[in-house]
């Protein structure tokens, strides 16, 4: 049988990093393939990475079918179940996942509302073959409703879950690289998100410690605004929850402070090049 590489799928779950593969290639190579790569008929579903290793070096490798797939929502949602299962994955990852098989489930229900009852395969049908990760495979998606519902899913606080979808819905794709990489924080990147996208991307260009200085400084901001306790007895402008004035005038005053701490570092900057020369010419002075 010939293999079919689907693209989209081989693209829909992050890939390795190169250590990560680098390790698999050695496993593979010691010790051979010894769980079978999953089939939708000619399409590969999962074992791609063990499947480029098998050929790469003329590994011998399994294939097993799952027949109980019916559409290819059936196939990205068996796939999410299964990297949900795995423990390596990072946590944005996990609240990106679950965040999909929502997307999907809701997609599906509002198709066929009659239909919501049995949204995905049975328990019965779900394959048990394992993933790249020897993980077995996770058994059959449940409708996710709330927020609470895709946090439990992922393993995650609803906060966080909160945070990843504002860092979808806003984030510049750099920003959304370095939370990928780990090189900021969820709750940092999800501050920092808030921002246009031209100055996310200049924060990220600052690396680490300048993303890190970004959302601490728009943080600080952002608890300055909140409307002081006994506010709203005394007239004041609170929210349902009591905690920020009017989502505008938050962000414009984020927005304001960040530019103007830009400009403040650029002058100092400036000073302490400025310092530099003028030490150095007083010391050609002296000589």
């Amino acid at each position: 049988m010939e293999i079919e590489i689907n693209e989209e799928l081989r693209a829909y779950i992050d890939p390795l990093t190169a250590d990560e593969y680098a390790a698999l290639e050695k496993s593979l190579l010691a010790e051979g393939c010894r769980d079978a790569l999953v089939l939708w008929g000619n399409v590969l579903v999962d074992g791609h990475n063990r499947y480029g290793i098998c050929k790469k070096h003329g590994i011998e490798f399994r294939t097993v079918q799952n027949s109980t797939f019916r559409s290819m929502d059936d196939v990205r949602l068996w796939m999410i179940d299964n990297h949900l299962g795995r423990r390596s994955i990072s946590d944005f990852q996990r609240g990106v996942l679950a965040l999909r098989k929502k997307e999907i489930l809701e997609a599906r229900v509002a198709a066929n509302p009659s239909d919501a009852a049995s949204v995905a395969p049975g328990p019965d049908q779900a394959p048990a073959a394992p993933s790249d990760s020897g993980q077995p495979a996770a058994r059959a998606a449940q409708p996710l409703a709330t927020r609470q519902a895709v946090a439990k899913a992922a393993r995650l606080s609803p906060a966080t879950v909160s945070q990843i979808e504002k860092i979808q819905k806003a984030a510049a794709p750099e920003l959304v690289a370095a939370v990928r990489s780990g090189t900021i924080s969820i709750s940092a990147a999800a501050a920092v998100a808030s921002l246009p996208a031209q100055e996310q991307v200049a924060a990220v260009a600052e690396g680490k410690e300048g993303l890190r200085r970004t959302a601490r400084q728009l943080r600080e901001q952002k608890a300055k605004l909140r409307v002081p306790d006994g506010a709203a007895a005394e007239g004041g402008v609170q929210d349902a929850q009591g905690d920020l004035p009017p989502e505008s005038t938050d962000v414009d005053e984020l927005q304001r402070l960040v530019r103007a701490l830009r400009a403040e570092n650029a002058e100092l900057k400036k000073r302490v090049a400025n310092l530099a020369v003028a030490l150095k010419e007083a010391r050609s002075g002296k000589e």
